[in-house]
């Protein structure tokens, strides 16, 4: 078969990650019978330095062309100074927003050759992580109106967070089918005690609730979901949240793994799909070929799963990044006391090579 791949690289160290995946794409192809052909639109930094805007129409038509898209990451100080319209990360809200991806599906999931990289006591960690977090990527804060004015104490700038009771409904049926797959659990995370848009959120989770019976549904503010994911991050399966809220618990959720370089994500909508790591773009280590790749092949292996339904093949990248870790292969980010040390190049052709 051939499948067509639109493969956003982005800007820091979106290049080095990106061909790390398409490395093992290509392994996959070889050994599947598949073929793989890529386009490389242009977004973020790299789109504002070759056209003065951060997304251009040619690439939301080369993405809505593919069969799916997978992005590096977007962003660095170079840009800090631009205004907020014409940054790198509003091409990516712009990307989101384009393709419809009203939800974003992240995992979490502590590999056991990697338990010791966990921050977390090894009382906790030993339980083990094994979560999603499934964040509504298209509505709320960062969507919402904003501006400034001359307030009480003088300038004054305002974000507004809203949602409708349709965007909760829409997040909140993938959050329960996702359960249905997995351990038959949501937690609905909000701030319902000081928020209105938590208090619609809560009550339209609780009525979307009652069309999945088989499915437990507990609420959770916020601030305790952070303190219960390093607490006790075993009791959760599906988290079920804002775009605000699921920005930070994700990241939270990828450091007690390990590695915010391991955890992969999932933008989809009602026909498009856009796969990413949830990391930035490290514009610090940029080049210097110590990025982690595994994020963004373990995206690749999301996309070859969800958006090509090709599950075989994406269970032998699964496993054979499984592989290399058992073998003590490890990047910069995951090598502790007697590990194999190697470059974001190599972790990516080991794992081609295990296929």
């Amino acid at each position: 078969m051939k499948y067509s791949i639109a493969v956003i690289k982005g800007d820091g160290i979106g290049p080095e990650i990106t061909e790390a995946a398409i490395e093992v794409l290509n392994a996959v192809g070889l050994k599947f019978g598949h073929e793989f052909a890529y386009s490389y639109p242009l977004m973020g930094g790299a789109a504002i330095d070759a056209t003065g805007v951060p997304l251009p129409d040619e690439t939301v038509s080369i993405c809505k062309a593919a069969d799916a898209v997978l992005l590096g990451a977007v962003g660095g100080p170079k840009w800090d100074a631009l205004p907020g319209d014409k940054r790198p990360e509003k091409g990516l809200l712009g990307i989101r927003s384009a393709l419809g991806l009203y939800a974003n599906l992240r995992p979490a999931l502590l590999y056991p050759e990697l338990s010791a990289a966990s921050p977390l006591r090894t009382d906790i960690s030993s339980a083990g992580i094994d979560l999603i977090v499934v964040r509504e990527l298209i509505g709320g804060i960062y969507f919402g109106d904003r501006g400034s004015r001359q307030g009480r104490y003088g300038e004054e700038a305002f974000d507004t967070e809203s949602y409708s009771a349709f965007e909760v409904e829409r997040i909140a049926k993938v959050a329960f089918d996702l359960a249905r797959k997995r351990r038959g659990k949501v937690t609905s995370v909000d701030k319902a005690n000081v928020l209105d848009s938590s208090r619609l959120w809560r009550a339209t989770v609780a009525s979307v609730a009652k069309q999945y019976p088989d499915i437990t549904l507990e609420n959770m503010f916020v601030d305790n979901c952070a303190m219960q994911l390093v607490k006790n991050p075993a009791q959760f399966d599906v988290l079920l949240t804002s775009n605000m809220f699921g920005d930070i618990l994700s990241d939270e959720a990828a450091m007690i793994t390990g590695s915010i370089g391991l955890l992969p994500s999932s933008s989809v909508g009602e026909k498009y799909a856009l796969y990413e790591p949830i990391h930035g773009s490290a514009p610090d280590i940029a080049g210097t070929d110590t990025a982690d790749p595994i994020a963004t092949i373990l995206s690749a292996s999301m996309l070859l799963s969800m958006s090509l339904h090709l599950s075989e093949e994406a269970a032998a990248v699964d496993n054979a990044i499984k592989k290399v870790l058992s073998e003590g292969w490890r990047t910069p980010d995951i090598c502790g006391e007697g590990c194999k040390k190697v470059g974001c190049r190599l972790m990516g052709k080991l794992i081609a090579e295990r296929l």
